[in-house]
């Protein structure tokens, strides 16, 4: 435990918001395996110097085996009350405080602490370590470093995720997808309203028909679901617009997003929402066509973790936790992407949700010692 701990409190001190570059912790992460004779390489991304790393215990161009990942940014700390410094692992009551130290810093740090017991392990089947960038807002990380591994022909038997889940197993979780909405009406004088056209009042309109959509899907949740709350959810996020009370605004953008039931086609849902717009909405722009019109765009879609039983990963934490089935969450995680490498996806790791993107975020030290025994029974399993 004393290792793990030593390992957090370096991981703590990198700075890895998001917005901000991760190559510092990648390049600690990749000397430390490197002392321990455990062969890495940073999987370069171009996008503000951040980088994914990929490394393999046991025989690299074996396929099978796992894949233990974990994301190395966090949210930001700007506007939150924390009792203590959070770029510095503080331990207070049992319990290990710090931006990070359960979304998923704390996973990491039992990893690294693990793969150096079993750098000289003889294993039967690879044991790679996947750290990416970016979780927090687009998961561009993953589905790069998924891209990558494709090519490189890679295949996986399994990976298991540390997300927070009090090791908890999970084996489903909701697709999350984000949209912008861009709105441009008519300026004009508010002394003359029919001169122009406000796209303010044509935002809430379309968030009327969102709420519908929502409140529909919400009277008829998915039967048998796993999910709490069981079906598709939707989430107003931020709405900008005008210039001054007395101006007929020209512009409303709504920041939007969708959390998908595995199962339901989010393409049929948004085109719901396309045509609802398109009776209610449109016709208000087309007497002020071309400069009037509404846009959405993208801005990311995570997919969906789906179900599998034959999931070999989650037959084994099962076995191993002693746990008699698998949970479902609605929160996303790089699982889905794993799962187009045609790779089943598994989540477990220490920490809880509930102390995640939180001021005074901790993880329980009996969290990570027990994260890292279920570490070494797993690869215990897979040795020679």
């Amino acid at each position: 435990m004393t290792e793990v701990q030593d390992i957090l409190t370096k991981l703590a001190g990198f700075d890895t918001t998001s917005s901000k570059t991760n190559r510092a912790l990648i390049d600690f992460a990749r000397d430390f395996l490197d002392a321990h004779k455990i062969p890495s390489e940073p999987i370069e991304t171009g996008d503000n110097g951040k980088a994914c790393l990929w490394a393999t215990l046991g025989p690299a161009e074996t396929e099978g085996g796992l894949i233990l990942a974990g994301h190395t940014d966090t949210v930001p700390v700007e506007g939150q009350d924390w009792a203590s410094d959070p770029f510095i692992l503080a331990e207070r009551d049992g319990k290990l405080y710090a931006r990070g130290a359960a979304d998923m810093k704390g996973f990491i740090a039992c990893v690294l602490a693990v793969a150096a017991l079993h750098a000289r392990t003889p294993l039967k089947k690879p044991v790679h370590i996947a750290l990416t960038h970016d979780e927090e807002t687009d998961m561009s990380g993953a589905a790069r470093l998924i891209e990558h591994l494709k090519k490189r022909g890679i295949k996986p038997g399994w990976a298991w995720i540390g997300e927070p889940t009090g090791l908890a197993v999970v084996d489903t979780h909701k697709g999350v997808a984000a949209f912008k909405t861009d709105i441009t009406g008519i300026a004009g004088h508010s002394g003359q309203p029919e001169r122009g056209l406000n796209a303010i009042s044509l935002g809430a309109r379309f968030i009327d028909i969102i709420e519908r959509v929502a409140e529909a899907r919400k009277k008829n949740p998915v039967a048998g679901s796993r999910f709490a709350p069981p079906g598709t959810t939707f989430n107003l996020g931020t709405i900008h617009g005008g210039t001054a009370e007395n101006i007929i605004a020209e512009h409303c953008e709504i920041l939007w997003q969708v959390r998908a039931h595995p199962g339901d086609d989010l393409n049929q849902t948004l085109g719901e929402i396309d045509r609802m717009a398109g009776e209610e909405i449109a016709p208000r722009l087309r007497p002020f066509a071309p400069r009037a019109k509404m846009k959405t765009c993208t801005c990311f879609d995570i997919p969906p973790l789906l179900a599998d039983e034959a999931n070999p990963g989650r037959a084994s934490l099962l076995r191993l936790t002693g746990r008699e089935g698998a949970e479902a969450v609605s929160f996303a995680t790089e699982g889905g992407f794993y799962q187009k490498l045609g790779c089943p996806a598994v989540i477990c790791g220490p920490g809880h949700i509930d102390q995640a993107h939180k001021a005074n975020e901790y993880v329980e030290k009996s969290q990570l010692a027990a994260c890292s025994d279920l570490l070494n029974r797993a690869l215990a399993e897979i040795t020679a």
